[in-house]
Protein backbone atom coordinates (compact mmCIF):
# COMPACT_ATOMS: atom_id res chain seq x y z
CA UNK A 1 0.00 0.00 0.00
CA UNK A 2 1.40 3.37 -1.00
CA UNK A 3 2.27 5.87 1.70
CA UNK A 4 0.14 8.99 1.76
CA UNK A 5 1.78 12.41 1.34
CA UNK A 6 2.07 14.08 4.73
CA UNK A 7 0.16 17.27 5.53
CA UNK A 8 3.48 19.12 5.73
CA UNK A 9 4.43 18.30 2.14
CA UNK A 10 0.92 18.99 0.89
CA UNK A 11 1.19 22.45 2.46
CA UNK A 12 4.69 22.99 1.05
CA UNK A 13 3.71 22.01 -2.48
CA UNK A 14 0.44 23.91 -2.31
CA UNK A 15 2.00 27.01 -0.77
CA UNK A 16 4.88 27.35 -3.20
CA UNK A 17 2.62 26.57 -6.14
CA UNK A 18 0.37 29.41 -4.97
CA UNK A 19 3.47 31.61 -4.69
CA UNK A 20 4.31 30.93 -8.36
CA UNK A 21 0.74 31.53 -9.49
CA UNK A 22 0.40 34.84 -7.61
CA UNK A 23 3.76 36.17 -8.87
CA UNK A 24 2.89 35.11 -12.42
CA UNK A 25 -0.45 36.90 -12.19
CA UNK A 26 1.11 40.18 -11.04
CA UNK A 27 3.90 39.89 -13.58
CA UNK A 28 1.47 39.39 -16.45
CA UNK A 29 -1.02 42.04 -15.29
CA UNK A 30 1.08 44.96 -14.00
CA UNK A 31 4.64 44.55 -15.37
CA UNK A 32 6.22 47.69 -16.84
CA UNK A 33 8.68 45.82 -19.04
CA UNK A 34 9.24 42.14 -19.77
CA UNK A 35 11.79 40.09 -17.87
CA UNK A 36 13.27 37.52 -20.30
CA UNK A 37 14.21 35.15 -17.50
CA UNK A 38 11.12 35.58 -15.34
CA UNK A 39 10.00 31.94 -15.47
CA UNK A 40 13.50 30.60 -14.80
CA UNK A 41 13.93 32.99 -11.87
CA UNK A 42 10.52 32.08 -10.47
CA UNK A 43 11.25 28.34 -10.59
CA UNK A 44 14.63 28.88 -8.90
CA UNK A 45 12.97 30.97 -6.17
CA UNK A 46 10.32 28.28 -5.57
CA UNK A 47 12.85 25.43 -5.41
CA UNK A 48 15.06 27.46 -3.08
CA UNK A 49 12.02 28.31 -0.99
CA UNK A 50 11.12 24.66 -0.52
CA UNK A 51 14.74 23.74 0.33
CA UNK A 52 15.35 26.65 2.72
CA UNK A 53 12.02 26.38 4.58
CA UNK A 54 12.48 22.62 4.89
CA UNK A 55 15.92 23.23 6.40
CA UNK A 56 14.42 25.82 8.75
CA UNK A 57 11.76 23.29 9.80
CA UNK A 58 14.51 20.74 10.51
CA UNK A 59 16.30 23.22 12.80
CA UNK A 60 13.05 24.09 14.61
CA UNK A 61 12.20 20.42 15.17
CA UNK A 62 15.69 19.20 16.09
CA UNK A 63 16.12 22.13 18.48
CA UNK A 64 12.67 21.48 20.03
CA UNK A 65 11.98 25.23 19.81
CA UNK A 66 8.23 24.78 20.30
CA UNK A 67 8.78 23.08 23.67
CA UNK A 68 10.64 26.10 25.05
CA UNK A 69 9.17 28.92 27.10
CA UNK A 70 7.27 31.52 25.07
CA UNK A 71 9.95 34.20 25.51
CA UNK A 72 12.72 31.85 24.30
CA UNK A 73 10.52 30.73 21.43
CA UNK A 74 10.23 34.35 20.28
CA UNK A 75 14.01 34.88 20.42
CA UNK A 76 14.81 31.67 18.53
CA UNK A 77 12.04 32.46 16.07
CA UNK A 78 13.65 35.80 15.12
CA UNK A 79 17.20 34.42 15.02
CA UNK A 80 16.21 31.44 12.86
CA UNK A 81 14.16 33.58 10.48
CA UNK A 82 16.99 36.12 10.05
CA UNK A 83 19.57 33.38 9.47
CA UNK A 84 17.53 31.54 6.86
CA UNK A 85 16.47 34.74 5.14
CA UNK A 86 20.18 35.50 4.66
CA UNK A 87 20.82 31.92 3.44
CA UNK A 88 17.90 32.18 1.02
CA UNK A 89 19.14 35.51 -0.34
CA UNK A 90 22.77 34.32 -0.56
CA UNK A 91 21.86 31.18 -2.51
CA UNK A 92 19.43 33.07 -4.72
CA UNK A 93 21.95 35.76 -5.67
CA UNK A 94 24.73 33.23 -6.17
CA UNK A 95 22.64 31.00 -8.46
CA UNK A 96 20.91 33.74 -10.44
CA UNK A 97 23.85 36.14 -10.68
CA UNK A 98 26.99 34.02 -10.66
CA UNK A 99 25.73 30.87 -12.37
CA UNK A 100 22.84 31.84 -14.68
CA UNK A 101 23.43 35.61 -14.86
CA UNK A 102 19.71 36.31 -14.88
CA UNK A 103 19.42 38.79 -11.98
CA UNK A 104 17.36 41.90 -12.73
CA UNK A 105 19.11 44.94 -14.26
CA UNK A 106 18.42 47.13 -11.21
CA UNK A 107 20.62 44.81 -9.12
CA UNK A 108 23.55 44.59 -11.54
CA UNK A 109 25.41 47.63 -10.23
CA UNK A 110 25.35 46.53 -6.56
CA UNK A 111 28.04 44.50 -4.89
CA UNK A 112 27.38 40.86 -4.09
CA UNK A 113 26.96 41.58 -0.36
CA UNK A 114 24.57 44.50 -1.00
CA UNK A 115 22.48 42.28 -3.23
CA UNK A 116 22.28 39.62 -0.53
CA UNK A 117 21.36 42.17 2.18
CA UNK A 118 18.64 43.83 0.09
CA UNK A 119 17.07 40.55 -0.96
CA UNK A 120 17.32 39.07 2.55
CA UNK A 121 15.13 41.88 3.94
CA UNK A 122 12.29 40.88 1.64
CA UNK A 123 12.94 37.20 2.38
CA UNK A 124 12.76 37.87 6.12
CA UNK A 125 9.17 39.11 5.81
CA UNK A 126 8.22 36.15 3.65
CA UNK A 127 9.87 33.59 5.95
CA UNK A 128 8.26 35.25 8.98
CA UNK A 129 4.85 34.56 7.46
CA UNK A 130 5.90 30.97 6.71
CA UNK A 131 7.12 30.47 10.27
CA UNK A 132 3.97 31.97 11.78
CA UNK A 133 1.81 29.62 9.73
CA UNK A 134 4.01 26.67 10.76
CA UNK A 135 3.80 27.59 14.46
CA UNK A 136 0.04 28.18 14.31
CA UNK A 137 -0.52 24.83 12.56
CA UNK A 138 1.45 22.95 15.22
CA UNK A 139 -0.22 24.87 18.03
CA UNK A 140 -3.65 23.86 16.68
CA UNK A 141 -2.48 20.24 16.18
CA UNK A 142 -1.04 20.14 19.70
CA UNK A 143 -4.26 21.56 21.17
CA UNK A 144 -6.35 19.04 19.24
CA UNK A 145 -4.09 16.19 20.32
CA UNK A 146 -4.29 17.38 23.93
CA UNK A 147 -8.09 17.54 23.68
CA UNK A 148 -8.24 14.02 22.25
CA UNK A 149 -5.98 12.73 25.03
CA UNK A 150 -8.24 14.44 27.55
CA UNK A 151 -11.33 12.81 26.02
CA UNK A 152 -9.64 9.39 26.04
CA UNK A 153 -8.62 9.88 29.66
CA UNK A 154 -12.14 10.94 30.68
CA UNK A 155 -13.54 7.91 28.86
CA UNK A 156 -11.08 5.62 30.64
CA UNK A 157 -11.87 7.18 34.03
CA UNK A 158 -15.59 6.81 33.32
CA UNK A 159 -15.14 3.14 32.42
CA UNK A 160 -13.06 2.49 35.54
CA UNK A 161 -15.60 4.28 37.74
CA UNK A 162 -18.43 2.18 36.33
CA UNK A 163 -16.48 -1.04 36.85
CA UNK A 164 -15.64 0.01 40.41
CA UNK A 165 -19.30 0.68 41.18
CA UNK A 166 -20.38 -2.64 39.67
CA UNK A 167 -17.74 -4.52 41.62
CA UNK A 168 -19.48 -3.26 44.78
CA UNK A 169 -22.98 -4.09 43.56
CA UNK A 170 -22.62 -7.80 43.00
CA UNK A 171 -21.03 -8.85 46.34
CA UNK A 172 -23.57 -6.71 48.19
CA UNK A 173 -26.45 -8.35 46.36
CA UNK A 174 -25.06 -11.90 46.69
CA UNK A 175 -24.65 -11.53 50.45
CA UNK A 176 -28.31 -10.58 50.96
CA UNK A 177 -29.61 -13.24 48.56
CA UNK A 178 -27.61 -15.99 50.26
CA UNK A 179 -29.01 -14.96 53.63
CA UNK A 180 -32.52 -15.49 52.29
CA UNK A 181 -31.65 -18.94 50.93
CA UNK A 182 -29.89 -19.98 54.11
CA UNK A 183 -33.09 -19.43 56.07
CA UNK A 184 -34.84 -22.03 53.86
CA UNK A 185 -32.30 -24.84 53.95
CA UNK A 186 -33.72 -26.58 57.04
CA UNK A 187 -37.36 -25.51 56.73
CA UNK A 188 -38.05 -26.22 53.07
CA UNK A 189 -35.20 -27.91 51.16
CA UNK A 190 -37.24 -28.12 47.95
CA UNK A 191 -37.87 -24.39 47.97
CA UNK A 192 -34.21 -23.82 48.83
CA UNK A 193 -33.18 -25.73 45.70
CA UNK A 194 -35.57 -23.59 43.64
CA UNK A 195 -34.15 -20.47 45.27
CA UNK A 196 -30.62 -21.53 44.37
CA UNK A 197 -31.75 -21.86 40.75
CA UNK A 198 -33.27 -18.36 40.92
CA UNK A 199 -30.04 -17.00 42.38
CA UNK A 200 -28.07 -18.73 39.64
CA UNK A 201 -30.23 -17.00 37.03
CA UNK A 202 -29.63 -13.63 38.69
CA UNK A 203 -25.87 -14.16 38.88
CA UNK A 204 -25.77 -15.17 35.23
CA UNK A 205 -27.59 -11.96 34.29
CA UNK A 206 -25.38 -9.80 36.52
CA UNK A 207 -22.20 -11.28 35.01
CA UNK A 208 -23.38 -10.19 31.56
CA UNK A 209 -24.17 -6.75 33.01
CA UNK A 210 -20.48 -6.24 33.92
CA UNK A 211 -19.62 -5.64 30.26
CA UNK A 212 -22.27 -3.05 29.44
CA UNK A 213 -23.06 0.48 30.58
CA UNK A 214 -26.81 0.21 30.13
CA UNK A 215 -29.41 -2.52 29.69
CA UNK A 216 -33.10 -2.44 28.83
CA UNK A 217 -35.66 -1.95 31.57
CA UNK A 218 -37.21 -5.29 30.59
CA UNK A 219 -33.99 -7.16 31.41
CA UNK A 220 -33.49 -5.16 34.58
CA UNK A 221 -37.04 -5.95 35.72
CA UNK A 222 -36.36 -9.65 35.16
CA UNK A 223 -33.46 -9.48 37.63
CA UNK A 224 -35.57 -7.49 40.11
CA UNK A 225 -38.40 -10.04 39.97
CA UNK A 226 -35.97 -12.89 40.65
CA UNK A 227 -34.56 -10.93 43.57
CA UNK A 228 -38.00 -10.20 45.01
CA UNK A 229 -38.94 -13.88 44.63
CA UNK A 230 -36.01 -14.66 46.93
CA UNK A 231 -37.04 -11.95 49.38
CA UNK A 232 -40.57 -13.37 49.55
CA UNK A 233 -39.01 -16.46 51.10
CA UNK A 234 -37.93 -14.34 54.06
CA UNK A 235 -40.95 -12.05 54.34
CA UNK A 236 -43.72 -14.40 53.11
CA UNK A 237 -47.05 -12.57 53.39
CA UNK A 238 -45.41 -9.60 55.09
CA UNK A 239 -44.20 -8.35 51.70
CA UNK A 240 -46.63 -7.06 49.09
CA UNK A 241 -45.27 -6.26 45.62
CA UNK A 242 -47.00 -4.15 42.97
CA UNK A 243 -45.95 -3.12 39.47
CA UNK A 244 -47.16 -0.26 37.30
CA UNK A 245 -45.10 -0.55 34.15
CA UNK A 246 -45.86 1.20 30.87
CA UNK A 247 -44.93 -1.46 28.31
CA UNK A 248 -43.55 1.21 25.98
CA UNK A 249 -40.80 1.90 28.54
CA UNK A 250 -39.50 -1.67 28.55
CA UNK A 251 -36.92 -0.95 25.85
CA UNK A 252 -35.58 2.19 27.53
CA UNK A 253 -31.91 2.06 28.68
CA UNK A 254 -31.17 1.92 32.41
CA UNK A 255 -27.89 1.28 34.29
CA UNK A 256 -27.67 -2.47 35.01
CA UNK A 257 -28.41 -3.53 38.60
CA UNK A 258 -29.45 0.02 39.58
CA UNK A 259 -33.16 -0.74 39.99
CA UNK A 260 -32.31 -3.92 41.88
CA UNK A 261 -30.11 -1.90 44.23
CA UNK A 262 -32.93 0.57 44.92
CA UNK A 263 -35.40 -2.25 45.58
CA UNK A 264 -32.91 -3.93 47.88
CA UNK A 265 -32.40 -0.61 49.66
CA UNK A 266 -36.19 -0.19 50.02
CA UNK A 267 -36.52 -3.59 51.67
CA UNK A 268 -33.47 -3.23 53.91
CA UNK A 269 -34.25 0.28 55.22
CA UNK A 270 -38.03 0.33 54.78
CA UNK A 271 -40.03 -2.88 54.74
CA UNK A 272 -37.73 -4.82 57.09
CA UNK A 273 -38.11 -2.07 59.71
CA UNK A 274 -41.91 -2.45 59.80
CA UNK A 275 -43.35 -4.92 62.31
CA UNK A 276 -46.06 -6.02 59.92
CA UNK A 277 -43.89 -5.82 56.81
CA UNK A 278 -44.91 -3.49 54.02
CA UNK A 279 -45.35 -2.75 50.34
CA UNK A 280 -43.01 -2.31 47.40
CA UNK A 281 -44.31 -0.43 44.36
CA UNK A 282 -42.31 -0.19 41.13
CA UNK A 283 -43.46 2.37 38.55
CA UNK A 284 -42.11 3.05 35.07
CA UNK A 285 -43.65 5.68 32.82
CA UNK A 286 -42.90 8.56 30.47
CA UNK A 287 -42.87 12.04 31.96
CA UNK A 288 -42.72 14.71 29.26
CA UNK A 289 -39.40 14.06 27.47
CA UNK A 290 -38.01 11.76 30.15
CA UNK A 291 -38.25 8.18 31.37
CA UNK A 292 -39.47 8.20 34.98
CA UNK A 293 -38.61 5.23 37.20
CA UNK A 294 -40.01 5.10 40.76
CA UNK A 295 -39.56 2.70 43.68
CA UNK A 296 -41.89 3.25 46.63
CA UNK A 297 -41.74 1.37 49.92
CA UNK A 298 -43.48 1.42 53.29
CA UNK A 299 -41.75 3.49 55.97
CA UNK A 300 -40.47 7.01 56.46
CA UNK A 301 -37.15 8.73 56.18
CA UNK A 302 -35.91 9.79 59.58
CA UNK A 303 -33.81 12.95 59.58
CA UNK A 304 -31.31 13.70 56.81
CA UNK A 305 -30.66 11.29 53.95
CA UNK A 306 -27.39 9.43 54.19
CA UNK A 307 -25.86 10.16 50.80
CA UNK A 308 -22.84 8.06 51.75
CA UNK A 309 -24.91 4.86 51.84
CA UNK A 310 -24.14 2.47 49.01
CA UNK A 311 -27.57 2.41 47.35
CA UNK A 312 -27.95 6.20 47.21
CA UNK A 313 -24.31 6.98 46.44
CA UNK A 314 -24.06 4.41 43.64
CA UNK A 315 -27.28 5.66 42.06
CA UNK A 316 -26.07 9.28 42.10
CA UNK A 317 -22.68 8.29 40.71
CA UNK A 318 -23.90 6.04 37.92
CA UNK A 319 -26.54 8.47 36.69
CA UNK A 320 -24.01 11.29 36.70
CA UNK A 321 -21.39 9.26 34.84
CA UNK A 322 -23.80 7.96 32.19
CA UNK A 323 -26.21 10.86 31.67
CA UNK A 324 -24.69 13.92 33.40
CA UNK A 325 -27.16 16.71 34.17
CA UNK A 326 -29.81 15.11 31.95
CA UNK A 327 -30.69 12.64 34.72
CA UNK A 328 -31.97 13.34 38.24
CA UNK A 329 -32.43 11.28 41.40
CA UNK A 330 -34.44 12.19 44.49
CA UNK A 331 -35.42 10.37 47.67
CA UNK A 332 -38.27 11.72 49.82
CA UNK A 333 -41.29 10.92 52.00
CA UNK A 334 -44.74 10.86 50.38
CA UNK A 335 -47.96 9.95 52.26
CA UNK A 336 -46.61 7.24 54.51
CA UNK A 337 -44.17 5.92 51.89
CA UNK A 338 -40.60 6.55 50.88
CA UNK A 339 -40.14 7.31 47.20
CA UNK A 340 -36.96 6.93 45.16
CA UNK A 341 -37.53 8.73 41.85
CA UNK A 342 -35.25 8.74 38.84
CA UNK A 343 -35.69 10.57 35.56
CA UNK A 344 -33.45 9.72 32.60
CA UNK A 345 -33.28 10.98 29.01
CA UNK A 346 -35.22 8.98 26.45
CA UNK A 347 -33.40 6.69 24.05
CA UNK A 348 -32.88 8.33 20.66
Amino acid sequence: MKNKISNYWLCQIGGWSAYCIVYSFFYLSIRTKPHPYFLTSLVIDAILGVAVTHGMRYIIKSGSFMKLQLRKQGIYFLITTFAFAFIYAFLGVFIEDKIFNILGDQMKELSFLNKVVRISLGCFLFLTIWNLLYYIFHFVEKSRSHQMDKIRLESLVKELELKTIKSHINPHFIFNALNSIRALVDENPERARTAITELSNILRSSMHAENIETTTLEKELSIVKDYLALELIRFENRLNIEYSIDEDTLDQPVPPMMLQTLVENAIKHGVSKQINGGNIMIISDFKEDYHELIVQNSGQLNGSINAEGFGIASTYDRLNILFGEKAKFELKNIEGMVQARIIMPLKN
